[in-house]
């Protein structure tokens, strides 16, 4: 039986993560999301299927109005809820400047 990869999230999908974490409980279209974080499509749908197949998103069906496709909606799952969570401490820890403790006397 073949181990799940995991790796760390891109900032492209860091940023489709915290668009999703702004208000978790609400579906929301791939073309929105698109706009948001400033991705084309091509690289959008990508990270769409990688998150919602590391079962951080789940995903749902909407129909469509008469004569167009049906539209694919998104939203974090409780465990990407989770993950989103801890990418924002581990993200402001970074971010925190470190001071240089010096061995000078005062």
């Amino acid at each position: 039986m073949a181990m799940a990869r995991t790796r760390a999230s891109s900032p492209q999908a860091i940023r489709v993560l915290q668009a999703l974490a702004a208000d978790p409980a609400r579906w929301r279209y791939g073309y929105d999301l698109a706009t948001e974080v400033h991705l084309k499509s091509g690289s959008l749908y990508p990270i769409l299927i990688r998150l919602a197949d590391r079962e951080l998103l789940e995903t749902s069906w909407e129909p469509g109005p008469p004569g167009r496709p049906p539209r694919h909606l998104y939203r974090l799952t409780p465990t990407g809820r989770e993950y989103v969570a801890t990418l924002d401490v581990a993200l402001a820890e970074r971010s925190v400047p470190r001071r240089r403790l010096g061995l000078s006397g005062a």
